[in-house]
């Protein structure tokens, strides 16, 4: 069985990945709050604990995987997006849960295994709630519970941080019903405007903190392998889980994982700077998701990740090439480079490196085997891309494969023009690499200014000569070429 290692933030340090139980590898994500369009950055982590869910179902079988994401729909930003727009709490979630699942697809993202709405949990974490009392981990106060930090001595262990620390850095008014200004809040009060339900300390509503943990408990049990999300919450939200669920006897997480942040063409995205994008903004602005997805592969999930246009484009005309290559092609094996660079600390970075070598190598039955892996080159994923042909000319012979954007406008009684056209292509670029190897320059600069007055667009590469048609073709002149 292939061995897994992985950076547990708890532990700074690479491990080997023991599951608790292989036949249940169980893990947890923390999802988003709907309450509009999921931003690019909030795809990140959603594409990086997608692929360690592919590796973890390749590794242990599909049908040994539970992979959690939860929706967080009871939050002060959708109380505030209802009372402007003057729709109902759940019409926003509803939609904004739809939006997110139809964008996250797009990117290629399986489904999690489960996909629990806060709102649909709030019986445990009631009772989550009141045995923190009991065990005398939180108090009630005003109508709030809160958790009394310092009940855990081991708070701060996963950022870094020291109580005290976090103390003498405070900058935030405490409340008076406090009794420590780190203590955090479990329960809140709902006035009738506000979203709420029925408790032992009267109608309100949860904190952010507690559903993660009532949610984890009840799907995954109260130790599970691993837990995941972006670096932004290791403080205080997984700090605040970790605390709740071991005061409440459970194990909890045995592994942390954080994905790094993103920027925008190397600022950090905002809307004041004109750089804020949604994914959905991208996928209307014509980006692929395919291709959105590879962008972010290519960068390690511990490292910064800058989205560009150049990358974006990059990633376009590199993954027309895979795909012209491998449209009709049978999967093969997953070469065992790119699952050993997964296997490290999911280093998609050095998977997407063994792709590129597949390639050159021309074993494209094992790219398309192994692209699939990280969620590329699937057939959910296909869009339409600039179909070339690549011809070879270093051997003295040339290959043509794929299709281009003319054969899709030549209908089945049209095979022999095809290939005839195909044929000429192929024969003139290699009667321009014989010009250009003979210094017959001028033959050369004919060739190349007949093809592009006849409308078919040629392009030199590392792999060889690429060409493709333009939407001015035109059959009669490239016959006519000698």
């Amino acid at each position: 069985m292939t061995e897994i290692t992985l950076y547990n933030t708890a532990k700074r340090a690479k491990e080997r990945f023991v599951p608790i139980d292989p036949d249940n590898v169980r893990m947890y994500v923390c999802g988003p709050t709907v309450y509009d369009r999921a931003h690019i950055g909030n795809a990140r982590p959603v594409i990086v604990f997608d692929t360690l869910f592919r590796l973890l179902r390749h590794v242990y079988g599909a049908d040994h995987v539970t992979y959690v994401r939860n929706f967080t729909d009871v939050d002060d930003k959708i109380n505030a997006r209802a009372a402007e727009s003057g729709r109902s709490i759940r019409k926003i979630t509803d939609e904004t849960t739809a939006w997110y699942l139809e964008d996250m697809a797009a990117l290629g993202a399986l489904e999690p295994s489960a996909m629990p709405r806060a709102t649909e949990w709030i019986d445990q974490m009631v009772a989550m709630t009141a045995a923190l009392i009991e065990k005398g981990h939180a108090y009630e106060a005003e109508g709030h519970v809160l958790f009394r930090v310092r009940s855990y001595a081991e708070y701060g262990a996963l950022s870094g941080r020291s109580v005290d620390d976090m103390i003498a850095g405070a900058r935030v008014e405490v409340a008076p019903y406090k009794e420590d200004p780190l203590d955090f809040v479990l329960w809140k009060p709902s006035d009738d405007a506000t979203p709420g339900w029925d408790s032992p300390w009267g109608r309100g509503r949860p904190g952010w903190h507690i559903e993660c943990s009532a949610m984890a408990y009840e799907l995954l049990g109260g130790a599970f392998d691993i837990h995941g999300g972006g670096n932004d919450l290791t403080f205080p939200h997984h700090e605040n889980e970790i605390a709740q669920s071991r005061c409440m006897g459970h194990g909890f997480a045995n592994v942390w994982m954080h994905n790094e942040m993103l920027q925008v063409e190397g600022k950090k995205m905002s809307k004041s700077l004109g750089n804020f994008f949604t994914v959905r903004d991208l996928l209307d602005q014509g980006v692929p998701g395919e291709v959105i997805r590879f962008v972010f592969l290519s960068t390690h999930y511990r490292k910064p990740m800058d989205w560009t246009a150049e990358k974006a484009q990059a990633a376009r005309e590199e993954l027309a090439k895979w795909r012209a290559q491998t449209e009709d092609v049978a999967p093969g094996v997953i070469d065992l480079r790119v699952l050993e660079a997964l296997a490290d600390d999911l280093n998609t970075h050095g998977a997407i490196t063994a792709l590129r070598e597949l390639f050159k190598e021309k074993n494209f039955a094992s790219l398309k085997a192994s692209a699939s892996l990280v969620g590329l080159l699937t057939l959910e994923l296909s869009w339409d891309y600039p179909k070339r042909h690549v011809v070879e000319v270093d051997s003295g012979s040339y290959s043509l494969t794929g299709h281009n954007m003319f054969s899709q406008r030549l209908t089945a009684s049209d095979p022999e023009m095809l290939n005839s056209i195909r044929n000429k292509i192929g024969f003139l670029l290699k009667e321009r690499e014989k010009a250009r190897t003979a210094k017959n320059f001028a033959r050369a600069d004919a060739l190349r200014d007949g093809f592009a007055d006849a409308g078919v667009v040629v392009k030199d590469t590392p792999e060889g000569a690429e060409w493709e048609l333009a939407p001015d073709f035109d059959p009669t002149k490239l016959e006519a070429l000698k």
